[in-house]
């Protein structure tokens, strides 16, 4: 990467939006120095431009000062990063013409190390207190197994994801839709200032633009090529969270929902994405049994084992034979659990032992402790 290219990817944040294909084909076809010098000197545009649009960019490319903008950037604490230098994470070639012009970086780790093994958290921003605690376990649970959360710095659930991994002391990265000088929401710059501190923000945009709704959108985009995989916590059906997902499923990333209640309109959208690809998660466990390497495995998910699982088939359907109620004979027992006398005798007699059954005179009846335990087994039925 010579400085000429990279002044000129930096002159190219301000003139090109993110995620504009055509102007990513330009860069692919005649690089970043011959599209912003034809683009800041002028000169016949390039094919199938109109006019009107042609003027657009020239005004942009007329306001563009790529060393000051370096300078506001060092000033904040950032970097610029494109591609070709070592930090530059490769996962974002996936986008292809779409792919940044390059990343606006604030925060000390590197970003290549850090998204080589990252998940994204996203959801409803007017999230409920279920979609927030559920954001909070899953970025606090996928930091203490070593993972990155990524999410876009958002209210509602983004920001109790980035909270969740930054109380666990773990890592996490947010992806604005501005200049990373510039923390949005205004109610997060707190947020985003710690995680400038222990994690790393990151953008598209030069140091003092602002978001627009297309900006939001476009950088969801970011969000699913740098991770492994992107989970959605609750999301209505035109949420931008789904644009991170299908975004995420276009590339061949892992997609995954946390369910919620049906009735909720918040839970709509991630439901309609685990009847389509995603697959259901409920904890960081699960997630990480995804997307990570092999033996990354959430534990086996079973009811309590009862005592009465662990008899022997023919205790335990002696036991099952004696009424929930009242007494019953050997003979009457016998007969309930298909063998003879002599057997249930004994079988009640080592049933006796364990604690399961009483004799009263000629009659067996249930204990206490083994009522429990038979309501128990019968409300799992």
């Amino acid at each position: 990467m010579t400085d000429d290219e990279r002044l000129a990817r930096v002159a190219l944040t301000r003139i090109i939006e993110p995620g504009d294909e055509i102007g990513g084909r330009w860069l692919r076809e005649y690089g970043a120095v011959a599209v912003a010098r034809r683009l800041v000197e002028g000169g016949e545009p390039f094919p199938r431009v109109s006019a009107k649009r042609w003027a657009g960019l020239r005004g942009r490319a007329a306001q563009a000062r790529p060393e000051r903008d370096l300078a506001e950037a060092r000033q904040a604490g950032a970097r610029f990063v494109c591609p070709g230098d070592a930090e530059w994470p490769a996962q974002l070639d996936d986008l292809a013409d779409a792919r940044p012009t390059g990343l606006w970086v604030r925060g000390r780790p590197s970003l290549r190390m850090w998204a080589l093994r990252s998940v994204a958290v996203v959801g409803a921003r007017a999230c409920t207190e279920y979609g927030a605690h559920m954001a909070a376990a899953l970025g606090a649970g996928l930091a203490e197994r070593g993972w990155v959360v990524v999410s876009g710095g958002a209210y509602g659930v983004d920001g109790a994801a980035h909270r969740g991994a930054l109380g666990a002391g773990g890592a996490t990265v947010a992806v604005l839709a501005c200049g990373v000088d510039q923390p949005y929401p205004r109610g997060h710059t707190e947020l985003i200032t710690r995680i400038a501190e222990q994690g790393l923000v990151v953008g598209e945009l030069p140091p003092g633009d602002h978001p627009t709704p297309s900006r939001f959108i476009l950088r969801n985009r970011v969000i699913a090529a740098l991770t492994r995989g992107t989970v959605v916590v609750e999301a209505a059906y035109r949420s931008g969270a789904l644009v991170t997902a299908r975004a995420a499923q276009r590339l061949g990333r892992f997609t995954m929902g946390v369910p919620g209640p049906v009735t909720s309109g918040l839970s709509a959208g991630v439901h309609e994405l685990l009847r389509g690809d995603a697959v259901l998660v409920s904890d960081a466990a699960e997630v990480a049994e995804l997307v990570g390497d092999m033996g990354e495995l959430a534990p086996d998910r079973r009811g309590p084992v009862l005592p009465r699982d662990l008899l022997e088939p023919g205790a335990a359907r002696v036991l099952a034979a004696l009424p929930g109620h009242g007494t019953a004979t050997p003979d009457e027992i016998a007969r309930g659990a298909g063998t003879t006398g002599d057997d249930a005798v004994g079988r009640l007699y080592e049933l006796r032992s364990l604690g399961f059954v009483e004799r009263h005179g000629d009659r067996w009846k249930l204990t206490r402790q083994a009522l429990i335990s038979v309501s128990q087994d019968r409300g799992r039925c």
